[in-house]
């Protein structure tokens, strides 16, 4: 059972309604806090034997806004087809939710200062202000590049500073690279922000789940598991945020399949709808990892470039693509990034779908309004 506050409920209030499910047997109040554009909304969500516990005392108190039976297993996550749920979050002076779509750029892994410096650049001419850049690579094969880890981190964070870049996507394999992160943030003066990645790869990695969850510093970019259900991946995020880190953007990057030929995964970008219907979370695509090649159509445009509108239409507020400099020479994926000169097409391509987006949506709420 989930009970909603008002927004800005005087703390008196929340700690009667907390008081009062400590009187049921079996029941352990847990509050949590959402921070809006404008407002903070507070929860109590209570936990264990809830079936027997009324909801109308509850909703006599002062401030309550709503009390919802919870019957999905990923409790914190989801939506529980409840209007007025709290969606998305801020982070280091940007917003994640589902007015606008935030596009990471940058490398998929971390070569040389020159690359990354040429790479935040780019981003920055176009007003962009988050970016993707891999230190740490978990690979099919031992012997392919690992990535550079912590000693490329303090001139990584440097030039995003230098070009205003304010959140990077990391991906982290090991939870002591979350310590060596904030280590090298700390050291140079947290230029920037990092939005750690959870990969494919360890999508059900429980205790490195848990930890990027106990840590509140961070948001928590998880990408769905390449082989395993839909609702598979939704519970671990519940995992992340079971443990007080509910700041996660939930990825699609495709899944791994025999039929996904002749792209590198089967594009599951159908699954965003479903995604925003479950869950609060904002959802990002990934159009680089689920295509792997930036073979063109007919019409002059990548597959790429295709995929990433069909994310876009379906409503993702979220990009995660790869860019490189120079891709011949890049450590890892160079065959999948686009070049900084695409930068601007990809930019006018995502607005335009977007604007189309909202525009049908628009319409389909005006049409259930009038109902």
């Amino acid at each position: 059972m989930i009970i909603m506050f008002d927004p800005d409920t005087p703390l008196e209030s929340v700690e009667a309604v907390e008081a009062l499910a400590r009187r049921f047997d079996d029941v352990t109040p847990r509050r949590y806090e959402y921070q809006g554009t404008a407002h903070a909304i507070t929860e109590v969500h209570l936990l264990g034997s809830t079936q027997k516990v009324p909801a109308e005392p509850f909703r006599t108190f002062p401030g309550v806004r709503q009390v919802v039976r919870v019957s999905s297993r990923y409790r914190l996550v989801g939506r529980h087809d409840a209007p007025g749920m709290p969606t998305g979050f801020s982070y280091n002076g940007v917003r994640f939710d589902s007015q606008a779509v935030r596009v990471f750029a940058g490398l998929c892994a971390v070569d040389t200062p020159e690359h990354v410096d040429q790479t935040f650049a780019a981003l920055a001419s176009h007003g962009l202000e988050t970016a993707r850049m891999g230190a740490y690579k978990p690979r099919t094969s031992p012997y392919d590049f690992q990535g550079l880890g912590a000693a490329c981190l303090p001139w990584v964070f440097e030039l995003a500073g230098k070009h205003g870049i304010r959140v990077i996507a990391m991906e982290v394999t090991d939870a002591r690279h979350i310590e060596e992160i904030d280590r090298a943030l700390e050291a140079t003066g947290r230029p920037t922000g990092v939005m750690i990645q959870i990969g494919t790869r360890n999508a059900q990695n429980f205790e490195l789940l848990k930890r990027a969850g106990r840590q509140k510093t961070y948001p928590v970019l998880y990408k769905r598991g390449m082989g395993i259900t839909l609702e598979e991946s939704l519970n671990a995020c519940e995992y992340i945020a079971s443990e007080g880190n509910p700041n996660i953007v939930f990825c699609l990057r495709g899944v791994k399949t025999h039929l996904g030929d002749p792209h590198r995964n089967l594009v599951d970008f159908a699954h965003v709808p479903v995604v925003r219907r479950q869950t609060r979370m904002p959802v990002c695509i990934d159009p680089s990892h689920s295509v792997g090649s930036t073979r063109r159509a007919p019409d002059g445009l990548t597959d790429i470039f295709h995929v990433t509108g069909q994310g876009v239409i379906a409503g993702a507020s979220m990009v995660l693509i790869d860019f490189h400099p120079a891709p011949a020479t890049a450590l890892c994926d160079g065959p999948q990034a686009l070049t900084p000169d695409e930068l601007p097409r990809l930019m006018a391509y995502v607005q335009r779908v977007r604007a189309a987006y909202d525009e049908v949506s628009t319409l389909a709420a005006e049409a259930e309004t009038a109902k």
